[in-house]
């Protein structure tokens, strides 16, 4: 058994992607039911709003709650500053209730890179330039309202008096925070927010190295703060395609990923593509590099025959 603990993303954009049935929502039902049988760890959901459409994250696991009784219910990312602090406090601890204490929750500041991203903070009535700080704020005040007692809180988003909300958290410590944080970024923030309010860091498009590298910045930053990185989670989110023709599966990546965001930006830092044996090496590569868990997403419109290629051929080849 592989030391590292294993998830996958499950497609709450690709079901409605070109080419997919929009009312095929079992699917998502039924990975997460295999993920479960085949002992992995989690499952992941993303998250927009209207840049790249798809189910709502935190009911979509609450319904996957209901037919799943071991798996962690995790966002990869939720972009938490386009939402009211109260209201996404209440829907993460309803999500953790009803779970029996599975949720965790990975979450960004988000980008704004692309016209359609910086629509979706329009939308939301959010300035994109304070997504960052509001990013803090907002988990600031999620981590107050664990709480017993009514907060009071006068930030430069949000101003909360005497506020008491239900439920808690199952989960003793509150529901994970893992931050996304990305070496090649160059912004220290990120690092400072995950060792300052976070229980970890998740990470996507970096090499082994470069992983490696945020880790120990939030372990270095964890010790400034006097936090104990004795526990600390760092997941590692990738893109495959499994197939033992390299070309097929290269041409059917590239086609998805295109699909998906409208430009394959990060080219090979997406991947490997190929064999099962590859998809293992890649994996290890990234688990000697310091990854607690692994989180994989196939690019592919047929993720059933993706993830059963994953757990019969890739899983067995892990360190």
């Amino acid at each position: 058994m592989t030391s590292v603990k294993i998830g996958i993303l499950l497609p709450t954009r690709g079901i409605i992607l070109e080419n997919s049935n929009p009312q095929n929502s079992d699917l998502i039902i039924h990975m997460a039911e295999l993920a479960e049988e085949s002992s992995l760890d989690s499952v992941w959901v993303g998250d927009s709003l209207s840049a790249k459409p798809r189910m709502e994250p935190l009911s979509t696991l609450s319904a996957i709650s209901s037919r799943t009784k071991k798996v962690r219910l995790g966002t990869s990312v939720l972009l938490a500053a386009l939402r009211n602090p109260v209201m996404l406090s209440q829907a993460i601890n309803t999500l953790d209730l009803l779970s029996s204490g599975r949720a965790v929750i990975a979450l960004g500041a988000g980008g704004a890179f692309i016209p359609s991203q910086v629509k979706e903070w329009e939308i939301a009535g959010v300035d994109v330039s304070t997504r960052g700080k509001r990013l803090e704020e907002v988990v600031h005040v999620i981590k107050l309202l664990e709480s017993n007692f009514p907060v009071t809180f006068k930030g430069q988003f949000f101003q909360l008096d005497n506020v008491t909300i239900h439920p808690k958290p199952v989960q003793t410590d509150g529901v994970p925070i893992l931050f996304a944080c990305h070496t090649r970024a160059k912004r220290e923030a990120q690092f400072k927010r995950a060792a300052l309010l976070g229980n970890g860091l998740i990470s996507i498009s970096e090499s082994p190295l470069e992983f490696a590298q945020a880790i120990q910045k939030v372990k270095a930053y964890s010790q400034e703060y006097d936090r104990s990185v004795d526990n600390l989670e760092a997941a590692f989110y990738m893109t495959v395609n499994i197939d033992h023709n390299e070309q097929r599966a290269l041409e059917n990546s590239d086609a998805f990923i295109n699909m998906y965001y409208g430009i394959n930006i990060w080219q090979n830092l997406w991947g490997p593509w190929g064999s099962p044996k590859s998809i293992a090496n890649r994996i290890n590569e990234y688990t000697k590099a310091g990854a607690t868990t692994i989180i994989v997403r196939f690019a592919s419109l047929d993720p059933i025959t993706q993830l059963k290629l994953f757990i019969n051929e890739v899983i067995p080849q892990l360190n």
